[in-house]
């Protein structure tokens, strides 16, 4: 493993769940209280509706509450939308920002990703950046071209293994059937690294 890089478990809820899910929340964080390596990391992102209910519920096992997205302002005039700071707030202690859903639903492209995970590191959240290529980019052989792009603009140059986690997700993958193999991955992260390590 490399130093100063703790392995990290987490879940992502999605638009889904109520205040009649809380109970699985105390499952899941009861589930790790023996179980959990001291070296790993466990999180479960939730929707905003659930997200202080679940912060005070996880508070006593070893699993994190976490933020779906945010907004790269502190503040203002954005109905709807959440900031970073509403999450801390509520007891997040990380946020995913450049969700794949959110890149190709919302348009949201490398520069909004990089703001939203300065405004992470604004709040004192680690900011979950996620990339990957979809399928198309992959059959073409750009992947790593992909990756690259997606670092460089995605995520800021002061990003350090304490308020930064790199989540590689093969958007190919995502419900379609088709499972990437241990050297496909294997590939991605030792890419990712070297990327991230030049970056710095």
């Amino acid at each position: 493993m490399t130093p100063g890089i703790r392995p990290l478990v987490a879940g992502n809820w999605k638009m889904n769940g109520t205040s009649a899910s809380l109970n699985e929340l105390r499952m899941i964080g009861n589930g790790f209280m023996s179980g959990l390596d001291a070296e790993t990391e466990a999180l479960v992102c939730v929707p905003a509706t659930l997200l202080s209910h679940a912060a005070e519920i996880l508070s006593r096992t070893p699993v994190r509450a976490g933020g779906e997205d945010c907004h790269p302002k502190e503040s203002g005039a954005y109905t709807g939308r959440i900031s970073a700071e509403m999450l801390k707030d509520a007891g997040a202690s990380h946020v995913i920002v450049g969700h794949s859903e959110c890149r190709a639903d919302l348009s949201e492209d490398d520069a909004t990703i990089h703001a939203k995970a300065s405004a992470a590191w604004r709040a004192g959240l680690v900011a979950i950046i996620c990339i990957g290529e979809t399928r198309a980019e992959r059959e073409a052989g750009t992947t790593l071209d992909v990756l690259s792009r997606q670092v460089a603009g995605s995520v800021p140059t002061s990003a350090t293994a304490a308020n930064t986690v790199i989540a590689y997700e093969p958007v190919w993958a995502i419900g379609t059937g088709l499972t990437p193999t241990a050297d496909d991955v294997a590939e991605a992260h030792a890419h990712i690294r070297a990327k991230q390590l030049r970056q710095l």
